[in-house]
């Protein structure tokens, strides 16, 4: 008879603490709330609506939005622009992160010690990186200039004939992968430097025991250790250099001879050039596809090569 009593109260009990543990569960949704609010309104909706927009025609001087299907996909797969502006923003990012993960590691290495002057050359070559990239270009559009550009007056300084940096096919996207180092380069640096100080000294100091060189330490103990912090680096600066958009703004506009026309200056010029919206959006999203996909491939590979510590 006892047992039977205290059934239902045993059942009252479970259903508290049943009650009790959505609670917290909706408490700590709660603080998750504000930020998927923000990337619901930013992200997944405009991309939603380019994917609803890349299947119509609407070219922003209409309100009519007429289903056409695949036809702009079809479009841009079968146009040679698409081609050569996806070969110019590759050769790019190639390039921007090639450079600037090879000279940050070489930074990192030189200027890896706790010293007022080392702080202190950290603190310049890191400076950049906070600087806005309209106000980088803008300077760099003054120190490249044809006519009265600082680089051509040091040229003519040893005789040679000025350059017209960014009027020439050949150099125009060398300057923008230069401003692309200069002002990422210091955060490169930096992440290469904590990862540097994470790395135990007792490998270093029981490699040295057994004979080990500084360049045999560097490339079995360094490189290996520090490849979790080059695949975040690789990772998040090919996703940054893949979208590269405001040097090209400022600086060549896409030219000379679309030579720099990167892929998201293209769909700006589209979408509020041409007022092609329907057709940009569907260049949006294929854009955004191969970045997914060619990041899911770097983590792949990087699986085998990612040794990580323990």
């Amino acid at each position: 008879m006892k047992a039977t009593e205290s059934q239902p109260v045993r059942v009252q009990q479970a259903t508290k603490r049943s009650n009790t543990r959505w609670l917290e569960y909706l408490k700590d949704f709660s603080f998750a709330v504000p930020a998927l609010v923000i990337l619901t309104l930013f992200i997944y909706y405009p991309l939603l609506n380019s994917l609803y927009l890349s299947f119509t025609n609407w070219n922003m001087t209409k309100p009519v939005k007429k289903f056409i299907g695949f036809d702009n996909y079809v479009y841009l797969l079968t146009s040679d622009m698409f081609y050569k502006v996806l070969k110019i923003t590759f050769t790019y990012t190639i390039l921007d992160v090639s450079i600037t993960l090879g000279l940050g590691l070489l930074l990192a290495l030189l200027f890896n010690s706790v010293s007022k002057f080392f702080g202190f050359m950290r603190a310049i070559i890191f400076m950049p990186h906070y600087i806005s990239m309209v106000i980088v270009s803008m300077i760099f559009l003054w120190i490249f200039n044809g006519r009265y550009g600082l680089v051509n007056e040091l040229l003519s300084w040893v005789g040679l004939e000025p350059i017209q940096w960014l009027t020439n096919t050949k150099t125009a996207l060398w300057v923008l992968v230069l401003i692309g180092v200069w002002k990422g380069v210091g955060f490169t640096m930096i992440i290469f430097i904590a990862g540097l100080r994470s790395i135990p000294v007792e490998y270093y100091e029981a490699s040295g025991i057994d004979g080990a060189t500084k360049w045999t330490q560097f490339w079995k103990i360094t490189l290996p250790l520090l490849s979790p912090t080059t695949l975040f680096l690789v990772v998040t600066h090919f996703i940054s250099s893949m979208q590269v958009f405001q040097s090209v703004d400022v600086l060549t506009n896409g030219g000379p001879l679309d030579s720099t026309k990167a892929m998201v200056y293209w769909i700006y010029e589209m979408a509020f050039s041409e007022f092609r919206t329907g057709r940009a959006s569907a260049l949006v999203i294929m854009f955004f596809l191969i970045i997914v996909l060619l990041t899911m491939v770097q983590m792949y590979v990087s699986k085998k090569k990612v040794h990580y510590e323990g």
